[in-house]
């Protein structure tokens, strides 16, 4: 409830709308009974079916086991606070789940000709979610490093999230200085964040060695902000490390398959010899015979 997204309502109801979901519930809080005019209007275009106004664990929970109001569903998408995501873990199991999303993270890589006023707007960018969300910074340059912190105390005079931000990069943020690229690339690697922005020439000639990152902006011109709204790709995207294993929302998410099994008689028979003979060294006599009485 701290602010309204209603771009994250199109980020999470459009893919499920491709993939063909048949119903779209949206759990939305209201503080002091207000709801966000566009968040409603993000809704009603992206194909939401219903609103339920709860937020918060409860809403977690009302969706993964149903109440008398609100109907239980098969899978819960969104972003949230750490009581949402702490929520979205207990529930798993009981329903699919898109991800644990943490805070916010970025990660900005530059080398060469960069104007500084530009990396720091674009760690600010995500400093000024939430108190505990990561911006990172790291170069070659250690001129360009002075000039970006100089930047980010210049515009946190200013920004009307001011004190968020300037939490989140008291508590979490970081300007590191590497001696090359390639001890860059390994600490890009290692961090696997969120948002990881590349600010150089040539970013393509970077990109085949990155290996853990959500969302990569490549080049000068490619700030995260635009990734958060219009960019194309999702902007839910994994946090915390999980880079490492898991990718953006998408279609995906909202599709499933099943293994289909068809056997003629001829098939079945050259199939059951070979689930005999493993069966019997299973020790699981009944799944033997089962296939044994196909082949004979």
């Amino acid at each position: 409830g701290k602010a309204s997204y209603p771009s994250s309502v199109l980020m999470n109801a459009i893919p499920a709308v491709v993939a063909g979901v048949r119903e779209i519930i949206m759990v939305v809080p209201a503080p002091k009974g207000e709801l966000n005019s566009l968040v409603l209007a993000a809704a009603h275009l992206a194909g939401v079916h219903r609103v339920i106004t709860i937020g918060g664990a409860q809403a977690v929970a009302a969706l993964a086991y149903g109440t008398q109001t609100i109907p239980k569903v098969d899978k819960i998408t969104g972003p949230g606070n750490r009581y949402v995501a702490a929520a979205k873990r207990a529930v798993f199991g009981q329903v699919g789940i898109d991800m644990i999303a943490g805070p916010s993270e970025i990660l900005v890589y530059a080398e060469g000709d960069n104007n500084p006023e530009w990396l720091a707007m674009d760690l600010l960018s995500q400093a000024e979610h939430d108190e505990v969300a990561q911006a990172i910074f790291i170069t070659p340059d250690a001129t360009l490093l002075e000039q970006v912190a100089q930047a980010i105390d210049e515009h946190l005079q200013d920004l009307p999230r001011a004190d968020t931000a300037k939490t989140s990069l008291q508590n979490r943020g970081a300007l590191v200085l590497v001696k090359d690229r390639e001890q860059a690339i390994e600490l890009i690697n290692q961090v696997a964040a969120e948002h990881l922005e590349l600010s150089m020439d040539q970013p393509e000639d970077m990109l085949p060695f990155i290996r853990h990152a959500g969302a990569i902006f490549m080049g000068r011109y490619s700030p995260e902000a635009i990734g958060d709204y219009c960019a194309g790709p999702n902007h839910v995207l994994p946090t915390s490390g999980t880079a490492r294993f898991s990718s953006p929302l998408g279609v995906y998410d909202f599709q499933k398959r099943s293994s289909i099994i068809y056997c003629s008689a001829d098939g079945a028979k050259t199939l059951a010899q070979a689930a005999d003979v493993l069966a019997q060294q299973e020790g699981l006599d009944a799944h033997a015979r089962s296939a044994r009485y196909r082949s004979e």
